[in-house]
C-alpha cells in the first residue's frame, strides 16, 4: 500500500473502494473475484441437458443476437463445444427482417435443419410464446440471458444472474459473461482442461466491453484476464483484424476494445449480417480471414458515411421542427435503422436533451430508438407511455420501441407531458454538471502516476477514466488538425509554469471560441503518454474546455 500513489488511493476511495484487500484486488494483474457458476439459477440442468444431448449424438443450435455481446457470445458456445465434439451450428437473426431476440419464424427454420435443443445467447428471457413454440415442434430449449426480467418469464432452463429466483453474487454478466459460466460450469462436470476455458477469455473481454455493462467485479476480473488472451495472439481473426485498423497487439488496451474492435463487429450487424462476425473469431488462419476483415473495415467505412449523413438529416429536423422541445422525437423514415442509436447519442450528446429516432417500417409502424441524458430515466419514462406501443424495452440510457404511425402525436404529447412534470419536481434536470475526479498541477502529471492510473483500467462503465482537471491554463500555439479542422494540438500554460502538450478531438469546432479566446480556461480530460521515434512524452488529452 505505501507503494501506491495517494492519487490513485484518493481516486479509488471515491469510487467507494477504500479498504486495503479491495484496493489491492482492485490494482491487482491477477484478480482473483471470481464466483462458482453453479450458482447461477438452472446452471446445473443446463450443463446435464447439455451433456446429454451431445452424448446421444443429437444437433444444437446456438441462437444470438448480432452486437458485438451476441456475437462473442455464439461463438464462445461454438468452440466450447467443439471441444466435446457435439454437432452444433448457429442462427443471428437479421436486424432488418427479424429484429431482436427469437421470432417463431427463426424457431421453425431451425427445426427445419432437424435441430433437437436451441441454447439462446444473450437473449430470450421473456420470450415466453417462441419458447412454447420450440417446445411444440419438439426441440429441447436452454436460454441464456443477462437482460432485465420485467415480463411473463420463458417457461424452460433459465440462465440469467438477474433471474427473480437466482442467488448469484454479481448480477451485472454480460451475455458473453453468462455464456462464459456455462461454458465453466460444462468444463468442470465433464473434466475437460482448464485450457478450454481460459481460451475463450479474449471474447469474453470484447463482448463485456462492447455491451457497456459496468467494469466492476467479476467482470473487471474476466476482463483483464481476456486483454492478456487478446495481447498473446491466439485468435488469428482477431490479430488480422487489429493489425489492418492500425492497432498494436502488445498494446492494446480497453479503449482500443471499445473504440476500435467493438464498432467493427458492430458495424456487420448493423449494415448487413451479423454472421461474418462470427466467421473472422472463427477462422484459423490470417490468410482465410482477410477477405473477411476487408469486409468489415469496408462496413465500418460505411456506417460511419451513413452515420454522418443521417446525423445531418436528423439535426435539420429538429432545428426546422422541434428546436424548443425538452425531448427530441425525430421522425426520420429514410434514416438506417443498424446506426439510429448510435445518432440518437449523438443528437443528445450535442443538444443535452433525450432524443429518439424514429424509421418506417412500411407497414403503418414506426421503429424508434433512443439515448437519454443523466437525470433522465428511459425505460421509466416510456414505461407511461406503454399502451401507445406494440412493444418496447430497454434501460435508463437507452431504448427500443414499435407503434403505429397513428400514435406519433399521442406520444409526443404524453412525453411533453412528463418532461414538464419532471422538470416542477427537479428544475435543473437538464443542467449538465461539471463532474471532476480530481483537480491536479501541471507538475503533477509525470510517468508515475500515469502508470498509476492505467492500473486503474480496464475502464468503461462505472468505472469510467479518471476525469482530471487542469485549471488557470491559457492556451498557446494552437494548430487545427485534419482537412475538417475538427482537432486541435496546443500547449496548456499552468499556473505553476509547466506547460503541458494537449490534443483536442472531434471538438475544435465547437469550442473554437474557448480555444481562441486568450482567456483563462479548465481543461478536462485524461494524462496519456505519447511515443514517436522511441521517445516518449506525457501529452493531455481534452474532453472539454471550461
Amino acid at each position: 500500500m505505501n507503494k501506491i500513489n495517494p492519487i490513485i488511493i484518493e481516486l479509488l476511495n471515491k469510487r467507494g473502494i477504500s479498504e486495503e484487500t479491495e484496493i489491492l484486488e482492485f490494482l491487482s494483474d491477477k484478480p482473483t473475484k471470481t464466483y462458482d457458476p453453479f450458482l447461477l439459477h438452472d446452471l446445473e440442468a443446463g450443463v446435464d441437458l447439455i451433456l446429454s444431448v451431445i452424448n446421444e449424438k443429437k444437433k444444437i443450435c446456438i441462437y444470438g443476437d448480432y452486437d458485438a455481446d451476441g456475437i462473442t457470445s455464439v461463438s464462445i458456445m461454438l468452440q466450447f463445444l467443439s471441444n466435446l465434439n457435439a454437432d452444433v451450428t448457429y442462427y443471428i437473426p437479421s436486424r432488418f427482417e427479424e429484429g431482436y431476440g427469437l421470432n417463431k419464424e427463426a424457431v421453425a427454420k431451425i427445426k427445419e435443419n432437424s435441430i433437437d435443443l436451441i441454447i439462446t445467447v444473450d437473449c430470450g428471457s421473456v420470450s415466453y410464446e417462441e419458447v412454447a413454440y420450440a417446445k411444440e415442434l419438439g426441440m429441447d430449449i436452454i436460454v441464456t440471458d443477462h437482460h432485465s426480467i420485467t415480463d411473463t418469464v420463458a417457461d424452460c432452463i433459465l440462465i440469467n444472474p438477474k433471474h427473480p429466483n437466482c442467488q448469484y453474487p454479481f448480477k451485472y454478466l454480460a451475455g458473453c459473461g453468462v455464456a462464459f459460466k456455462l461454458a465453466q460450469g460444462i468444463q468442470r462436470k465433464a473434466g475437460l482442461p482448464k485450457r478450454a476455458i481460459n481460451e475463450l477469455l479474449d471474447l469474453v473481454a470484447i463482448g463485456t466491453i462492447g455491451d457497456i455493462v459496468p467494469l466492476v467485479d467479476e467482470n473487471r476480473t474476466l476482463v483483464k484476464y481476456g486483454m492478456n488472451v487478446i495481447r498473446q495472439g491466439h485468435r488469428k481473426g482477431l490479430v488480422k483484424l487489429i493489425e489492418d485498423i492500425s492497432l498494436q497487439l502488445p498494446k492494446i488496451k480497453s479503449d482500443n476494445i471499445a473504440f476500435g474492435i467493438v464498432p467493427h463487429l458492430n458495424a456487420a450487424g448493423r449494415m448487413m449480417d451479423a454472421k461474418i462476425g462470427v466467421e473472422l473469431l472463427k477462422a484459423q488462419m490470417l490468410e482465410e480471414s482477410q477477405p473477411i476483415v476487408e469486409e468489415l473495415i469496408k462496413n465500418n467505412r460505411q456506417r460511419k458515411k451513413v452515420q454522418e449523413d443521417t446525423f445531418i438529416q436528423c439535426e435539420k429536423i429538429i432545428l426546422e421542427n422541434h428546436r424548443e422541445d425538452l425531448f427530441f422525437i425525430v421522425n426520420c423514415p429514410d434514416a438506417h435503422e443498424g446506426i439510429s442509436g448510435i445518432v440518437a447519442g449523438k443528437l443528445k450528446d450535442k443538444y443535452k436533451k433525450p432524443t429518439i429516432i424514429l424509421t418506417s417500417t412500411g407497414e403503418n409502424y414506426l421503429k424508434g430508438t433512443g439515448r437519454s441524458i443523466k437525470k433522465i430515466n428511459l425505460y421509466n419514462l416510456l414505461k407511461e407511455q406503454e399502451k401507445l406501443f406494440e412493444r418496447f424495452g430497454g434501460h435508463a440510457g437507452a431504448c427500443g420501441l414499435l407503434m403505429k404511425n397513428e400514435n406519433l402525436d399521442a406520444f409526443r404529447q404524453g412525453i411533453s407531458a412528463s418532461i414538464l412534470k419532471m422538470m416542477e419536481l427537479d428544475p435543473d434536470i437538464f443542467q449538465e454538471e461539471l463532474e471532476i475526479d480530481i483537480a491536479l498541477e501541471g507538475k503533477e502529471l509525470n510517468f508515475e502516476l500515469i502508470d498509476g492510473l492505467e492500473k486503474l483500467a480496464p475502464f468503461g462503465s462505472c468505472n469510467e477514466k479518471p476525469n482530471v482537471a487542469l485549471s488557470q491554463i491559457l492556451i498557446k500555439n494552437l494548430q487545427y488538425m485534419g482537412n475538417d479542422r475538427k482537432h486541435a494540438r496546443f500547449s496548456a500554460c499552468c499556473k505553476d509554469g509547466s506547460v503541458i502538450q494537449s490534443v483536442l478531438f472531434n471538438k475544435a469546432i465547437e469550442l473554437k471560441e474557448k480555444l481562441t479566446g486568450q482567456k483563462v480556461v479548465t481543461l478536462l480530460g485524461s494524462p496519456d503518454i505519447s511515443e514517436w521515434n522511441g521517445t516518449k512524452r506525457i501529452q493531455f488529452l481534452v474532453n472539454d474546455i471550461w
